[in-house]
């Protein structure tokens, strides 16, 4: 498998002195997904926990809902042309019975590190259809809580720490424990590692649960939320105004700036707890 970080010398200059020390950098590799053999996508990412990666992907995307509809995930021959295993290709065999995605998933392009799914061409096309309904989950956040999730996933995040170059996705209870992080250089593939854990570990719908992310709040991630049944999404920075309309339409609770003990709740605020000046719930 490909190493999850690399090291590289660097020149660094303080008040016009050099120094040639050696960095450590978060790594990025492309990974194709292929379903039953045919190729559907190839997506940048950090190599580690691509198994998960592909099954978030496919919740995301609709082609599964439950564990026991995918029969086998494994590496495949890479693209060498002496057929070595680069762990860069990964096949999904799906079980008897599950649609095969639909073609037009074929897409002609790849998805990047940075933006996500790019090739989509329209709010239509990614309006998919999903299996669970967010809007009757009775979670309720305190926002004390909700303030102490962003400290929990930066210690959580082991390589940040050594690259400072890495996304996390985290998913937590509404009392605050850390079920499950992931780190990855696109926010949507650590959303995807963090759904694809969840899929294979039989826990989806994720009710009664939120899942914070480390830099924005974007379309698709709300998307990706909607998809696996999280009623709560957090970021540290904006939403876009489609992630915030998809929240609205869906029923999702969308927070964003989550800085402190300060935060903008943009849809969803009544999961949210409300004191009085003497610090009782209303």
């Amino acid at each position: 498998m490909g190493r999850v970080t690399s090291r590289r010398r660097v020149v660094r200059m303080v008040d016009g002195v050099a120094a040639e020390p050696v960095d450590t950098l978060a790594a990025e590799e492309p990974l194709e997904i292929r379903v039953n053999g045919r190729s559907l996508v190839v997506t940048m990412r950090t190599p580690g926990d691509d198994f998960d990666l592909v099954a978030g992907f496919l919740v995301s995307e609709g082609v599964v809902r439950r564990a026991p509809e995918i029969a086998g995930i494994r590496y495949c021959a890479g693209a060498t042309a002496d057929g070595v295993n680069t762990y860069n290709v990964v096949d999904v065999v799906l079980a008897a019975g599950v649609a095969p995605p639909d073609p037009s998933l074929e897409r002609n392009f790849y998805t990047t590190s940075s933006c996500g799914l790019c090739g989509k061409a329209s709010l239509d096309a990614v309006r998919t259809v999903a299996a669970w309904s967010v809007r009757d989950d009775p979670i309720r956040l305190d926002p004390a809580v909700v303030s102490s999730m962003p400290g929990t996933l930066r210690t959580a995040q082991r390589v940040f720490e050594r690259t400072g170059g890495l996304h996390a996705a985290g998913l937590f209870s509404a009392d605050g424990r850390l079920h499950c992080l992931r780190e990855d250089v696109g926010r949507h593939n650590a959303v995807d590692k963090v759904v694809g854990w969840a899929l294979r570990d039989g826990r989806l719908p994720l009710r009664d649960t939120i899942l914070m992310v480390s830099g924005r709040a974007s379309f698709e991630l709300v998307q990706k939320a909607v998809m696996a049944g999280i009623p709560a999404l957090a970021a540290v920075s904006a939403p876009s105004s489609l992630a915030a309309d998809l929240a609205a339409d869906a029923g999702l609770t969308l927070i964003g700036f989550l800085r402190g003990a300060s935060m903008n709740v943009y849809a969803g605020a009544h999961r949210l707890v409300r004191r009085d000046s003497a610090g009782l719930a209303v």
